[in-house]
C-alpha cells in the first residue's frame, strides 16, 4: 500500500493509531461491564478519529494516485454530523443512569443519515450510472467543501451547549437529592467539555484566517492540535470510573424542564404489597400542612440526626419519613427555602460549631471534626461552612478564641 511517510502523515498516523486502540478499549470496557457511557465515549473518539483521514492520507499521497484518489473522494471519512450527538449521548449517559437510546434521539442522528445518502448518489451517479467525475469534475474532496465545513461546526456547538444545559440540569438535580452533591459535581465533565470548546474555538480560528479548508499545510496545524485534544479526552475518559447515582428527567423546554425520577416509590410499595400510584400518594400526603411537615421533618433531624450520615440522600430521608422523595424535596424547598444539600449542611455546620465551642479543635483537627458531623469532603466543608456562617472554619475559630462566649458569625 502507497504511504508516503513525512513529518506531516507520520504524526497523524501516530494519532490515528492511538485513537483507533483506544475507541477500541472503550468500546471493549462496555461489553465487559455495563457501561454505556465508555461506549458512546468510544464512538465519539473513533468519529474523531476518523475526522483525521484525508489528511493524514492527503499528506501520505493519496489524492494524487488512483484508485487511492476515490477512496478518499468516495467514503465520508469525516462524519461532522455524528460528532455532536455521540458526545451529547455520552454525557447524558455518564450523568444519568437511567438513560437508555429511545427511539426519539433517532432525530439527532438524522442530519449524519443525509449526508451519507448524500454521498452515496454521489457516489452511485460517478461510479455506476456516469462512470466518469460529475460531482468530482472540480477535482475536489466534498468532505472538505466550506458548506459542509461550516455546517458540521455549527452542528458541534449546538451539542456542546447543549451539553452545558444537561450537566446544568445535573447539578440542579444533585444539590436535590444528595446531601454530599459537591463530591460528585465531575470535574471530569468540565474537562472534557472545555476541552471539545477548545475544538470548536480552534477551528473558528483557522477558518477565520484560511477560509478554504482545503489548504493542506495551513490546516494541518489544526488537525494536529485537534489530535492533542482528542488523545487526551481518550486517554482520561477511559480512566474515568465515576458514574452518577441519581436518575433524573430533562426537557429542553419548560419551566419545570428538570425533575428527578421518583422511581424508588415503586419498587417500595410493590415491596409492602402495595400498588399505590406515585401520584396519588403524593396527592394524599400534600392534604398535610406544610407545618405538620417541616415539624416531622425537624425532628427527624433532631432525633435522629441523620445528618452524621455522610451519604445521606432525599431517598434515605423519605423512607425514615414514610413517604416519597418528591413530598420531601417539596417541603424542604418551600418550608426551609433550600434545596436539600444546603438543608442538611447547615445542620452539620451547627454540629462543627457546638464542637468548636466544646474545645473539639485542641485536641482534634478541623477535618476531623467536620467528619465526625457529617461531611465528608474539605471541599464541601469549607463551601457550606462559609456559606452559613459568612467566615471559613480558622477565621470562625481565630474569633471564637477571641470572645469564645459569644455567638460568633453572620449567619450562625
Amino acid at each position: 500500500m502507497h504511504f508516503h511517510f513525512s513529518l506531516y502523515s507520520s504524526i497523524l498516523l501516530i494519532f490515528f493509531s492511538q485513537g483507533v486502540v483506544f475507541s477500541f478499549l472503550l468500546v471493549k470496557k462496555s461489553w465487559t461491564r455495563p457501561c454505556n457511557p465508555s461506549m458512546w465515549l468510544g464512538i465519539f473518539v473513533f468519529l474523531c478519529t476518523l475526522y483525521l483521514i484525508p489528511w493524514m492520507l492527503g499528506f501520505a499521497g493519496w489524492y494524487s494516485l488512483l484508485p487511492y484518489r476515490d477512496i478518499l473522494f468516495y467514503i465520508p471519512f469525516q462524519q461532522l454530523f455524528f460528532i455532536g450527538p455521540a458526545i451529547y449521548f455520552y454525557t447524558k449517559s455518564l450523568l444519568n443512569p437511567s438513560f437508555k437510546f429511545l427511539r426519539k434521539d433517532w432525530i439527532h442522528l438524522i442530519p449524519g443519515l443525509v449526508y451519507i445518502v448524500y454521498r452515496l448518489i454521489v457516489f452511485s451517479v460517478d461510479k455506476i450510472i456516469l462512470g466518469q467525475y460529475y460531482f468530482y469534475e472540480n477535482g475536489r474532496d466534498k468532505n472538505l467543501d466550506t458548506w459542509y465545513q461550516m455546517a458540521g461546526f455549527v452542528s458541534m456547538l449546538i451539542y456542546f451547549l447543549l451539553c452545558l444545559r444537561y450537566y446544568a440540569d445535573y447539578k440542579k438535580i444533585i444539590f436535590q437529592t444528595l446531601s454530599y452533591a459537591d463530591t460528585v459535581l465531575f470535574g471530569w465533565v468540565r474537562r472534557y467539555l472545555i476541552t471539545f470548546l477548545i475544538m470548536q474555538v480552534l477551528w473558528l480560528v483557522f477558518f477565520l484566517f484560511y477560509p478554504d479548508w482545503g489548504n493542506f499545510k495551513e490546516k494541518w496545524w489544526y488537525y494536529l492540535t485537534f489530535s492533542s485534544l482528542i488523545y487526551y479526552i481518550a486517554i482520561t475518559g477511559y480512566t474515568n470510573n465515576l458514574k452518577s447515582v441519581t436518575s433524573f428527567k430533562s426537557s429542553v423546554l419548560g419551566p419545570d424542564h428538570v425533575k428527578f425520577l421518583d422511581t424508588e416509590i415503586y419498587t417500595h410499595e410493590i415491596q409492602n404489597g402495595r400498588q399505590l400510584e406515585l401520584e396519588s400518594i403524593i396527592n394524599h400526603t400534600e392534604n398535610e400542612s406544610l407545618e405538620h411537615w417541616k415539624i416531622r421533618i425537624l425532628n427527624l433531624i433532631e432525633t435522629e440526626k441523620v445528618f452524621l450520615n455522610p451519604n445521606l440522600t432525599l431517598m434515605d430521608m423519605a423512607n425514615l419519613l414514610n413517604t416519597n422523595q418528591t413530598l420531601v424535596s417539596k417541603m424542604i424547598n418551600q418550608g426551609f427555602r433550600m434545596n436539600f444539600n444546603d438543608f442538611i449542611n447547615e445542620f452539620r455546620v451547627k454540629d462543627v460549631i457546638e464542637a468548636f465551642h466544646q474545645g473539639k479543635y485542641k485536641k482534634h483537627t478541623l477535618l476531623g471534626i467536620s467528619f465526625d458531623s457529617g461531611f465528608n469532603s474539605k471541599t464541601s466543608f469549607n463551601r457550606s461552612f462559609k456559606k452559613h456562617t459568612g467566615l471559613s472554619p480558622k477565621e470562625y475559630l481565630s474569633k471564637l478564641k477571641e470572645t469564645p462566649r459569644e455567638p460568633v458569625g453572620g449567619n450562625g
